[in-house]
């Protein structure tokens, strides 16, 4: 049995067992204009190896200097996560050879962080979880290494690799938590809602676009296993850069089935980093994990400790949003969702999407019903977070506004959907693309209407008789006919015009 062949366990089965324990690292890339030691440009996307300079690149005799604007969203970070601030820090080198960092090292922090002793608190299934943060300090991003001609997109089988450096130097900060204990069914959900919240948190702040499909939010899962009752942790293994909150929760969960089979085969659990697989929500094999006395930290010599005065602190205390939980109870009741409502809201990580889809002018309970509905279909079925599908919470408004406006209904606002993940356009671009406006011409509902009489005499005669409610098979085989885009309300109408 290998690390990558044991009999997975059934989380179910592996928690009457055994008691997962976690830890979670959260990488945030900030929206400085410049990176952290140089002024090179952080946009993403620009061609490979456009954005470097001497001092990103390590070339000889180029000195860095620290991002003053870094340090203020790191500040800010911190506060919001409700650490202490450092009086004094300073940088240090974590040296290691890879080929994603020019100059063998990153220049990171080690024992002196800008922010510690923090803590957050999430909230699953309507019970409260407090996440106690050990740090959060400032580094630099690594490059890019692109590997070439394997089938995977990984190294392994690769032809050659090519390296951009554009993302090496932007600056980064990283969130530790402490160990994490809470009751095992609930740990995978758990760890999901502490990364949505950290999201929704930097967001908030504006420091950070917080893009987990561009990397500018990484997660890294650390998970063990010990036996029930016992208070002796297990050996962890590091998931390293899980890229959406569904996967955070899909790769605690296969690391339990998987540290469940390898303990109750006798085998012993290897520290090491894996990689996690979106199409088939497993891990593999990445690297066994380095120590930190294996980074040989020591002070870097060529910057000069940070020292944020306390009257700055505060300054920039008074820039932070409101806290989430205030924030919660606010729109709550703004919106005048039950407790249910709002938790659901939450659980499906919806919140920011359901409250930008009001401020673009839908009412509450429409965008309730589009993203807790059809969007939350739609995600379980494709496997990806909600604000993942393609669509846009002022999309949805505007789809919303069409409704309302008569010229398309619920069912066709589907189709419309569909349109619009599809990249055909705007949704009006898609109504009249697809053909899908409802039809509330008299003529045409008139023909239709005469035809579904006739084809029902037995409805049609108990609406003579007084029994409107007949109506409604009537209406069913206009809509049949007319594949969903009569206007209802006027197919109604004209129906009891004709028997009443």
């Amino acid at each position: 049995m290998t690390h990558d062949t044991a009999i997975l366990v059934p989380v179910d089965e592996a928690l009457t067992r055994y008691d997962p324990v976690m830890g979670l690292e959260i990488h945030i890339e900030l929206n400085t204009a410049t990176k952290m030691f140089c002024g090179c440009p952080t946009g993403f996307g620009a061609e490979p190896n456009t954005q470097t300079c001497p001092i990103c690149l390590a070339l000889p005799g180029a000195l860095p200097v620290v991002n003053a604007k870094a340090i203020e969203s790191a500040i800010r970070i911190g506060l919001a996560l409700n650490c202490e601030i450092a009086q004094w820090c300073r940088f240090a080198r974590k040296n290691y050879f890879y080929p994603d960092m020019p100059k063998n090292f990153q220049t990171s922090q080690y024992d002196e962080p800008i922010a510690f002793n923090g803590f957050a608190d999430v909230e699953v299934d309507g019970e409260t979880y407090r996440i106690d943060i050990e740090r959060a300090h400032m580094e630099e991003d690594t490059g890019k290494s692109l590997h070439v001609g394997g089938s995977t997109g990984r190294i392994q089988g690769a032809d050659f690799s090519l390296v951009d450096y554009n993302r090496a130097g932007i600056p980064l900060i990283e969130i530790v938590t402490r160990t994490i204990e809470v009751p095992g069914d609930k740990a995978a959900a758990v760890a999901r809602a502490y990364v949505s919240h950290v999201r929704d948190l930097i967001g908030g702040l504006g420091v950070s676009d917080v893009r987990m499909d561009q990397g500018s939010l990484r997660a890294d899962v650390n998970l063990s296993l010990k036996p029930k009752g016992s208070t002796t942790l297990g050996t962890r293994s590091e998931t390293k850069n899980v890229n959406s909150f569904r996967s955070v929760e899909r790769a605690a969960r296969f690391e339990i089935s998987r540290h469940a089979g390898i303990l109750d085969a006798g085998g012993t659990v290897l520290q090491e980093t894996r990689h996690f697989h979106e199409d088939t929500g497993t891990t593999s094999s990445g690297r066994e994990k380095s120590d930190a006395d294996d980074y040989r930290y020591f002070p870097e010599p060529d910057l000069a400790p940070v020292s944020p005065s306390r009257a700055w602190v505060e300054e920039l205390r008074l820039t932070l949003p409101e806290p989430p939980a205030v924030r919660r109870a606010r729109l709550q009741a703004d919106w005048g969702f039950s407790d249910l409502d709002m938790r659901d809201t939450i659980g499906a990580g919806a919140l920011d999407l359901v409250a930008e889809t009001i401020e673009a002018g839908t009412t509450p309970q429409a965008a309730r019903k589009w993203w807790l509905g059809e969007m939350a279909r739609r995600s379980n079925e494709e496997g990806k977070d909600i604000d993942a599908l393609g669509v846009t919470p002022a999309q949805v408004a505007e789809i919303q506004a069409l409704i309302d406006a008569g010229h398309i209904n619920d069912k066709l606002a589907r189709s419309v959907f569909d349109g619009v993940i599809a990249g055909e356009g705007t949704p009006e671009d898609v109504v009249v693309a697809r053909k899908l406006e409802v039809v509330s011409d008299d003529g045409a509902l008139g023909d239709a209407v005469d035809r579904a009489i006739a084809g029902d005499p037995d409805a049609a005669q108990k609406i003579r008789e007084g029994k409107q409610a007949a109506a409604g098979a009537l209406i069913g085989a206009v809509m049949k006919e007319m594949r969903g885009q009569a206007d209802a309300g006027r197919v109604r109408e004209l129906i009891i015009e004709k028997l009443a």
